[in-house]
C-alpha cells in the first residue's frame, strides 16, 4: 500500500518504483454489498484514500471487476464478484520528489543560494502543479534540501513572474532569512509595465490585502486584510503604458499586481487582475530585478541584480530604452 511520506524524506529508487507501481488489493463482494455502487465498495477496500482519488484510479483503468476493467463509479456490484484495485498514491503524496532541472544560480555558498527564476516555473507544489516545481529542482540540487521545510524556500515568486529569489540551504540560514523577511530587512525591487500613463513620478500604495471573497484565486484590497505597502517610481510613459520600479515593504501574495490594479493601472498581460496582452507580453509584465540582504551567517551585505528575460526586455525597451 502506498504510504504518504513526509516530504523531508527522500525515497530510494526502489521505494519510488514501488510507489509508482502501487499495491494490488482485492476483495470479494459480500452479500450485504449486492446492489451498492462500486466506488462505495472501493472506499471500504481502501479507506485511507478519498473517494475522489479512488474514482480517479477507476477512470485510469486500475480497477477490475471479475478481471474486466471497470469504468463507471456508479456501476452496481453483485454479491460474489471479485473487485481488484491497483492502489497508487495521490499526486500530492508524490509531489516532494527530486527532479533534476537547470537552475540559473546567481550565487551559492554552503548556507544559501540566489537564483534567477524563469517565468513559467512554479515555486512550490500545489493543486495542478504537483511536479516540475522549483522545490523539486532544489531537492535534486543538494542533499540538505530534503531536511528543510519547503526545501529551504523562504519566499516565493508567482509562476509567471521572473527574477531573483534567495533560498536557504541550512536550517540556521533558513531561520535567519525568515526572520529578516518578517523584519523587512530583505530588500526586493521589481520592474513592472502597466496599462495607462501614470501621472505621479513617485508614490506609495499603502493598502491592506486579503483573499478576494468572490474568488479564491484572487487577492484584493480589503479593510480586513494584512498591511501591505508598495513604493512606486515612474521611469517612463509611452503610448498608454508606463514603466515602473516597485519596492516591496511587505510580501503579500500578488502584492504588486493587486496594488497596481487597485490603483487603476493593472500590469500588462495580467489577466487575473484586468491586464490585457500588449507589447509582445503574454504573461504578467513583472520582473524581480534586484535583491539585497545581509548574509544570515557570515554577516556581509549582499546585493544582486538579474537581467530581464527577452520578452520583458523587448517590451521595456519600447517604453524606456534598454533595461
Amino acid at each position: 500500500m502506498t504510504e504518504e511520506r513526509d516530504y523531508r524524506e527522500t525515497p530510494s529508487e526502489d521505494e519510488a518504483e514501488r510507489e509508482a507501481e502501487g499495491e494490488r488489493r482485492e476483495a470479494v463482494a459480500a452479500a450485504e454489498w449486492h446492489g451498492q455502487r462500486l466506488d462505495k465498495l472501493l472506499v471500504a477496500i481502501a479507506p485511507e484514500f478519498s473517494r475522489s482519488h479512488l474514482q480517479s484510479l477507476l477512470e485510469r483503468g486500475l480497477v477490475n471487476v471479475d478481471g474486466t476493467p471497470a469504468r463507471a463509479a456508479s456501476q452496481k456490484v453483485r454479491a460474489g464478484q471479485r473487485i481488484a484495485v491497483q492502489l497508487v498514491g495521490t499526486e500530492e503524496s508524490r509531489a516532494f520528489r527530486p527532479e533534476a532541472m537547470a537552475l540559473a544560480i546567481v550565487h551559492e555558498d554552503e548556507h544559501l543560494l540566489v537564483l534567477d527564476k524563469p517565468a513559467g516555473l512554479v515555486v512550490h507544489p500545489a493543486a495542478g502543479n504537483w511536479s516540475g516545481t522549483l522545490l523539486n529542482g532544489l531537492l535534486a540540487h543538494h542533499a540538505g534540501a530534503s531536511a528543510l521545510p519547503r526545501a529551504g524556500i523562504v519566499h516565493r515568486l508567482d509562476k509567471d513572474t521572473s527574477g531573483l529569489m534567495v533560498v536557504a540551504k541550512t536550517l540556521v540560514a533558513m531561520t535567519a532569512l525568515t526572520r529578516a523577511i518578517a523584519a523587512r530587512e530583505v530588500h526586493r525591487q521589481y520592474l513592472a509595465i502597466c496599462h495607462g500613463e501614470v501621472e505621479e513620478a513617485a508614490f506609495s500604495i499603502d493598502a491592506p490585502i486579503a483573499r478576494d471573497p468572490q474568488s479564491r484565486v484572487r487577492m484584493a484590497v480589503l479593510g480586513s486584510g494584512k498591511p501591505a505597502r508598495t513604493d512606486v517610481e515612474r521611469l517612463a510613459v509611452h503610448e498608454g503604458f508606463s514603466a515602473l520600479r516597485c519596492t516591496l515593504h511587505s510580501g503579500r501574495t500578488h502584492q504588486i499586481r493587486v496594488h497596481l490594479a487597485w490603483y487603476g493601472h493593472p500590469l500588462v498581460a495580467d489577466a487575473l487582475y484586468g491586464g490585457a496582452p500588449a507589447l509582445g507580453m503574454a504573461r504578467q509584465a513583472l520582473h524581480a530585478f534586484r535583491l539585497g540582504f545581509v548574509h544570515p551567517v557570515e554577516g556581509q551585505p549582499l546585493q544582486f541584480e538579474a537581467a530581464a528575460p527577452a520578452d520583458f526586455a523587448s517590451a521595456w525597451q519600447r517604453l524606456a530604452g534598454p533595461v
